[in-house]
């Protein structure tokens, strides 16, 4: 079965940074931003860490973005840090934007997804749903693209799983109307991205920005950089 979709990963994808530092740099910005609100920055750390790893964890029993606030509030001692949220999509409209420093725009980012459009294939941003759409497409313009170049893109309100979870994959071929086989997942993440594959997916393993945290053998993949991307796209196209 050829093809239809192509599912892009952002962060390290199309988005070209270290996770690592992104990560250290974002939750420092946002910890620093929140401290005049009267958070304890160690406790509001926490609280971070724990609303994201409750996102992660869930079982698509309710959208991430409820997970998220109900288990953040819930380190405050059932205070309702949600009435705080206008106040986080302010640091999203006005500070995030200082983060993009740990970025490297590469204009190979922009191309690939064009050319995806070109082939006449749908182009679909399957980035983890933990960050507020406004962040996404913050993010999505720190890769030199916009958020109309997708049909669509993954956030914490429009989703109630994560990455690895296969619902996750499964809630995006729901939306997209797509079966696994129709479609192409990219991404550099081997846990996160190529399990994909286990649905019946075909898988590209973008390697410019590699994350294998468990080490696992990736010859299994068809991998490489964006220019053995594009050569494979044309493989199983044509």
């Amino acid at each position: 079965m050829s093809i239809k979709a192509v599912l892009f990963d952002l962060d390290g994808t199309l988005l070209s940074m270290d996770q690592d530092n992104f990560i250290k740099t974002y939750m420092g910005a946002l910890t620093k931003y929140h401290a005049p609100r009267g958070y304890d920055p160690d406790l509001f750390m926490k609280a971070l860490w724990k609303g994201t790893g409750a996102m992660v964890a869930n079982d698509g029993s309710a959208l991430n973005e409820d997970v998220f606030w109900d288990t953040f509030s819930a380190v405050f001692n059932g205070i309702d840090a949600r009435e705080d949220e206008p106040y986080f999509d302010k640091f999203y409209r006005e500070v995030f934007d200082t983060v993009s420093v740990v970025r490297t725009l590469d204009a190979r980012s922009a191309e690939i997804v064009n050319y995806v459009k070109e082939k006449g294939l749908r182009p679909i941003l399957a980035t983890n749903p933990l960050f507020p759409a406004i962040a996404t497409e913050k993010r999505i313009r720190w890769a030199g693209l916009e958020p109309e170049d997708f049909e669509f893109f993954t956030s914490y309100e429009n989703s109630t799983f994560s990455k690895p979870s296969l619902g996750y994959y499964e809630e995006v071929l729901k939306r997209a109307s797509l079966t696994a086989e129709e479609c192409l997942m990219v991404g550099n993440d081997v846990s996160d991205d190529m399990v994909a594959q286990r649905l019946g997916m075909k898988v590209f393993l973008l390697t410019d920005n590699l994350i294998n945290k468990d080490g696992e053998d990736i010859d299994k993949y068809p991998s490489g950089s964006f220019e053995a991307l594009r050569e494979y796209i044309d493989k199983i196209t044509a």
